[in-house]
């Protein structure tokens, strides 16, 4: 892992700096929304409109990498994000809902390139480093996980109003994490692969390894989303736990969705990446069952098992998806793949808030269980298919 090249570190540290918006947002999005909103059931709607965003944000990242390359992109991006910082605070000192969820909308741009780092990390290596790639890269959610809450807190009381203060320290990472990609090195596309168009995304889409990679990536995100957008709201606004509390909860399962990053390429050998899949729908119905119960501990342990099963299909999903793909189909392949994971996901953010008002935390938990068996489904038909 310490022969990596430098392109990877240099990853690894941005991404823990960009991943740290959606951990902020997801932890206080709800709690903001809830003193904000109109009505109750709306106040998960700026974590759903973060999700919104990134599904938006997708096609135009991708096309614009494209165009200019991923290094200006990223550059660009990282002086965006401090403007739509800025118009977060606008929102809060003016005290207006939709204004919050539009500057929550526009980080959304900030999440769709985030996510082409895992990309960035497999073409700055081999083919047989590419999981040990994407892992690393992905250790820097570690850093994310306590970063984007204790952002939060540290700056929550420094002006009258709460979470301003949070806000200017967020807009810090940015300006490091500008710093740090200036002397990321992108691999140069040879000018012969940058005509070609490849074969068309219905060709690509009918190969079982693009349906498992993407199916994989889109439920891991999609019940991982949904049940952590609904996990501060019924923790502390519902069953009245405090901050601290919910902010442990949050970190601890932020924790456990990277930490696994460091083993797996171990996990790969021992079990495969169709096997490690399948652990990770297991772990996902444990997480359901466990959660059951509205006491600390319980939400603490579904919420580690969320973080767990998350990392198991979400690096078996993204290790696969190259193999659907030549050089010249990257771009549109990755786009495509990841507007139709987060696109789903946008969709069960915004129904978190509205179930777990109206039906409560176990609804919420029980909802998830036919999308985790259709994919369990999925995994087994692709793992007898390889054994023929």
């Amino acid at each position: 892992m310490l022969a990596l090249p430098r392109n990877i570190w240099l990853l690894t540290i941005s991404l823990s700096l960009f991943m740290s918006l959606g951990v902020f947002v997801t932890f206080i999005g709800g709690i903001i929304g809830q003193s904000l909103a109109p009505y109750a059931s709306l106040s998960t709607l700026p974590v759903a409109m973060l999700v919104i965003g990134t599904a938006s944000g997708i096609p135009p990242i991708a096309y614009i990498m494209s165009k200019i390359g991923r290094k200006r992109t990223f550059l660009g991006v990282c002086i965006y994000t401090v403007a739509a910082i800025a118009l977060a605070v606008v929102a809060l000192q003016m005290q207006s809902f939709y204004l919050f969820c539009s500057s929550t909308f526009l980080f959304g741009v900030t999440m769709a390139t985030m996510n082409q780092f895992r990309f960035a990390a497999i073409e700055s290596v081999n083919e047989n480093l590419s999981v040990t790639a994407t892992s690393t890269v992905l250790i820097g959610g570690l850093v994310s996980a306590f970063l984007g809450p204790e952002l939060a807190i540290l700056g929550k009381d420094w002006f009258n109003t709460p979470f301003v203060g949070s806000f200017f320290l967020l807009s810090s990472c940015f300006l490091f994490a500008f710093l740090l990609l200036w002397f990321y090195q992108p691999k140069p596309t040879p000018k012969s692969t940058q005509k070609q168009s490849g074969r068309s995304l219905k060709t690509i889409a009918k190969q079982s390894v693009f349906i498992v990679a993407m199916s994989s990536s889109a439920v891991g995100y999609v019940v991982m989303s949904y049940i952590m957008t609904a996990t501060p709201v019924s923790m502390h606004i519902i069953d009245g736990l405090s901050l601290m509390q919910t902010k442990f909860v949050i970190q601890s399962h932020v924790i456990a969705m990277f930490l696994p990053s460091l083993f797996a390429p171990i996990i790969v050998k021992l079990f495969g990446l169709s096997k490690m899949m399948i652990i990770g729908v297991v772990l996902y119905l444990a997480c359901i069952i466990i959660g059951y119960s509205h006491n600390l501990s319980n939400y603490w342990v579904a919420l580690v098992l969320l973080g767990l099963g998350w990392n198991f299909l979400f690096i078996g999903g993204t290790s696969l998806l190259p193999r659907a793909y030549h050089d010249s189909e990257k771009f549109k392949v990755q786009s495509i793949n990841d507007f139709l994971i987060f696109g789903m996901q946008a969709i069960a953010s915004l129904s978190a808030g509205w179930f777990v008002f109206n039906f409560g935390w176990e609804v919420v938990l029980l909802s998830t269980v036919p999308l985790l068996l259709l994919q369990l489904s999925v995994l087994l038909w692709w793992l007898r298919e390889k054994s023929h």
